[in-house]
């Protein structure tokens, strides 16, 4: 089979200082599968050799590959602002539309496999996300990427994120969703995404089989919790001390995004807005509500930050 008869699909590439690891996850894409692939990557202002990484890959793939220079926000939620400028571009693809980490390794079939599950979502916004095999900066295996219980929802995704920005796949509807809502300040441009969907009425795929290596190094924005500690120092980012900031620019976002969700989604938000601030009252009715996290142990949790006032 030719090209030509092969699903399309476009590759969203933040790069920034990723010159150690960009050339392996760059093969990993040039061996995908069953599909015809695209990649846009977006340098925000590298200095240690990604720029000529990038240049001599699309030299060996010159109808694949496109280049830009990254907005240079300089913000501390930068790579939620460059990922959410690439999607925004109205000049780039409609979908479906693959992101992309710059250190990862995609297994062959990753991008076949996330288009073969989008296929079968109901009509409207879709996003695909894949489990993946964690490992270290030099490429040991550490283990897998956790499962979540219950499935996705906006009472979920207002205090948890369920889509991996390495793995995701969005449809050409989930693309349209966002590029009409517009780029909003968000610190995670995949809990956005999640956030956004599920309250327009979208759907959210996770997939249980392990499709790519996520590499965990210091560099990492947001790296994958390993063992009770590191999950709980997660849990501490989104619901600790940053938490109300981090929930109060999700909370914006959204309602810059009214006019797309669907009714649930916004008597949901006017119902946590009302509800009490403080005490076991406030973690009543956000449970009411059902806003839930994914095991018993984060819920335990998020029920005492509610009652702290911090969600």
């Amino acid at each position: 089979m030719t090209d030509d008869h092969l699903p399309a699909v476009t590759i969203l590439m933040a790069c920034h200082q990723g010159a150690a690891h960009l050339e392996a996850q760059l093969a990993s894409i040039a061996a995908q599968e069953g599909v015809d692939w695209r990649l846009v990557a977006s340098d925000d202002g590298s200095t240690d050799g990604t720029r000529a990484i990038l240049e001599r890959f699309r030299a060996d793939h010159p109808s694949r590959v496109i280049l830009r220079q990254g907005p240079s926000h300089g913000s501390p939620w930068g790579a939620a602002a460059h990922f959410l400028d690439l999607l925004c571009d109205p000049t780039l693809s409609d979908g479906p539309v693959a992101l992309s980490d710059q250190d990862d390794v995609w297994y062959p079939d990753k991008l076949k496999q996330a288009l073969l599950y989008l296929e079968t979502a109901p009509p409207g916004p879709a996003a695909y996300s894949a489990r993946s095999r964690h490992v270290r900066a030099d490429g040991t295996p550490l283990g897998l990427s956790r499962s979540y219980r219950g499935g996705p929802s906006c009472g979920n995704a207002l205090v948890e994120n369920r889509l991996s920005g390495h793995a995701t796949v969005l449809n050409a509807q989930a693309v349209a969703l966002v590029r009409a809502v517009g780029p909003v300040p968000v610190p995670y441009h995949d809990w956005w995404l999640y956030l956004l969907i599920t309250g327009a009425g979208g759907t959210v795929i996770n997939d249980p089989v392990a499709r790519l290596e996520y590499r965990q190094h210091g560099d990492n924005v947001l790296g994958a919790p390993r063992g009770l500690a590191a999950r709980l120092a997660r849990m501490a980012v989104v619901l600790g001390r940053d938490g109300p900031i981090l929930q109060a620019a999700n909370r914006t976002a959204l309602r810059q995004a009214h006019p797309h969700l669907k009714p649930e989604a916004r008597a949901l938000l006017q119902a946590i807005d009302t509800a009490p601030r403080y005490g076991p009252a406030r973690a009543r009715a956000l449970r009411r509500f059902g806003v839930q996290r994914h095991d018993y142990v984060a819920d335990a949790f998020l029920w005492l930050v509610a009652a702290l006032g911090r969600v």
